[in-house]
């Protein structure tokens, strides 16, 4: 737990919640509802859990004895922290991880590195908060406490005069007459830093002594392809960041905090913090494994079993091993932050600033993946909505919509035209037909591989292909076959906008191979069957898939018992109203038509 904070109003000593670790992993107070297995000397037995089955049910009969409900919150005193500051009339900031897109009105949508005020956290799950003049519900996960809560708003914490800092009286009894202000707040900075990384390396080392090892006792329960899909490369990471905190103990100044340079930490370790890149593509995975095993009694009680013997808090599996997620995107806030509060003078500055732009690529690749793993089940209930669909699925081949519109389709032999609508995924474009009666409804036609395609800008004239006057024309041309597609839109910014749509199809693809970014055969298939139950029922579905339902609740949703019933559910399960075909596709498009 960090000791970074510094308010006015209350002693240091009352506010001991971390403002970086995970929402949940660093509460302060809970109590357990289930005892530990223990032996005569009061230590903890660890010859509880062996690969005998008999010693192992009898352990889970002591939980079912208890009423103990795998995964439910035991208490959270980083919320009675906070809500305490709120109610005694200090303002609480926090800062976004992630975007979170509004799909109700009484939640607030933000981009990730927005400011939040926290107004109400009495909730885990779900905290009420306002940016400007909006307000609603947002989830609490998504956010990071800020270090310094003083002026959050601000590029510095005190406002400078005459190119001095207010040397008021408020700032000297604060923070004591050895330091400045700025000194200070980088001083906060650089603990939170520290006190957080050797935190989570507590969590990395219980995660693969307390889970893995026990794991791989259980060659009946788990088999090692499993545990790959569980944990994914968790155990690289720890060692990574085993040798990444001792670079920084080296780095960090005890006597002198402010006048630690630990940027040229961050900027050695960048290469080997891409590791977890293959962590994050995984961790999809690993939350729909784990929501199948969450279903076999056998496997709750064996990962509680775990945990209660690596002294672990009460959170479940899926909560830990979201952590390295919620870290990699957090050190780009961290390092602003630090930045903010570091001198241009200062030896660390241009190391700071370096490192910060390091990690921002990093955490900027990770969130265009949790983007892209959440359009696929748009992409897949709009195919669900196209009629006469023919071969294989978009998701076959596809994961994102570039851009979609109207355009004049010219075929050979008698350069006949057809008015069609085109939809721009990577590696393909979808060819439809607008119903005559009923325009919102598309038939589908064809596609065209854009992976042999090469495009033809197509000057205003004949063309000599088709032998007719065009206008507002390109071509799309096979670079193996005499295969030619001409196409022509209704004005020239149109046209424009199709052939930088073509540039970004390209540029998409290659990041992708470059990446090493896919969508697995497993979340192809559960967008597709959710789609598929979506158009059988006619009526919205909330999102249920596996992975964006955890980021939304971490753990089994704890909700407010002061609101209505009908406003829990919408809290629980956040609804998308009806919406008609070209809303939805707004949606996926980049930029409008």
């Amino acid at each position: 737990i960090t000791s970074a904070v510094a308010f006015d109003i209350l002693p240091l000593k009352l506010h001991p919640f971390s403002q970086s670790t995970p929402t949940g992993l660093d509460c302060v107070g809970w109590k357990r509802r289930v005892s530990s297995p223990v032996i005569a000397d009061g230590t903890l037995d660890k010859t509880a859990l062996t690969d005998d089955v008999g010693s192992e049910e009898d352990l889970y009969e002591d939980f079912r004895s208890s009423n103990h409900r795998y995964g439910h919150p035991g208490g959270g005193g980083e919320q009675l922290a906070i809500n305490e500051l709120i109610s005694d009339g200090s303002v609480v900031y926090a800062e976004a991880l992630w975007d979170h897109v509004t799909m109700d009105d009484q939640e607030l949508g933000f981009k990730a590195g927005d400011v939040i005020e926290v107004m109400d956290a009495t909730n885990k799950e779900w905290w009420w908060g306002r940016i400007l003049d909006s307000e609603g519900w947002f989830p609490a996960s998504f956010v990071r406490l800020r270090v310094n809560q003083d002026e959050p708003m601000e590029d510095y914490p005190l406002k400078v005069e005459g190119g001095k800092e207010d040397d008021s009286s408020t700032g000297t009894r604060r923070f004591g007459m050895g330091q400045t202000t700025k000194d200070q707040m980088r001083t906060n900075v650089i603990n939170e830093i520290i006190s957080t990384e050797r935190d989570y390396i507590k969590h990395l080392k219980d995660i693969c002594e307390g889970y893995i090892k026990q794991c791989r006792k259980r060659a009946d329960m788990f088999t090692e392809e499993q545990l790959k899909t569980i944990f994914g490369n968790i155990e690289d990471i720890y060692r990574c960041q085993k040798k990444f905190v001792k670079a920084l103990e080296k780095k960090f100044n005890k006597d002198h905090p402010h006048l630690s340079e630990v940027g040229s930490c961050f900027l050695e370790y960048q290469t080997e913090f891409q590791i977890y890149s293959e962590y994050c593509n995984n961790h999809p995975n690993a939350c729909m494994e784990l929501s199948r095993l969450a279903k076999v009694n056998k496997y709750v009680y064996f990962f509680e079993a775990c945990r209660l013997l690596q002294k672990m808090i009460d959170i479940s599996l899926d909560g830990f091993l979201l952590t390295p997620v919620q870290k990699i995107c957090k050190y780009p806030l961290q390092l602003a932050e630090l930045l903010k509060y570091t001198n241009p003078q200062h030896r660390d500055f241009k190391d700071v600033e370096a490192a910060l732009n390091a990690m921002k690529n990093v955490a900027r690749l990770i969130n265009e993946r949790k983007r892209r793993l959440e359009n696929i089940d748009k992409i897949a209930q709009w195919q669900s909505s196209i009629e006469d669909w023919e071969g294989e699925d978009v998701l076959v081949r596809s994961s994102e919509l570039i851009y979609s519109g109207e355009l004049t389709k010219i075929s050979h032999p008698q350069a006949k035209s057809q008015q069609r609508m085109f939809f721009l995924f990577d590696h393909q474009l979808v060819c439809c037909k607008k119903d005559l009666l009923r325009r919102d409804i598309l038939y589908y036609k064809s596609r065209i591989n854009m992976d042999e395609m090469e495009i033809v800008d197509v000057e205003d004239g004949k063309d000599k292909d088709f032998n007719i006057s065009v206008k507002n024309a390109f071509k799309l041309q096979c670079r193996d076959s005499e295969e030619v597609h001409l196409f022509c839109a209704k004005k020239p910014e149109q046209k424009q906008r199709w052939l930088k749509a073509f540039e970004n199809e390209r540029r998409q693809v290659q990041l992708d191979q470059e990446t090493g970014f896919s969508i697995t055969e497993v979340q192809k298939k559960q967008a597709m069957l959710n789609a598929s139950k979506q158009h059988h029922t006619g009526k919205p579905k909330a999102v249920t898939r596996p992975y964006y339902d955890f980021l939304m609740r971490q753990k089994h949703p704890t909700l407010p018992t002061t609101l209505p019933q009908q406003q829990v559910f919408m809290l629980a399960e956040p609804k998308r109203k009806p919406s008609n075909f070209w809303q939805n596709i707004s949606r996926l498009t980049p930029f409008r038509k």
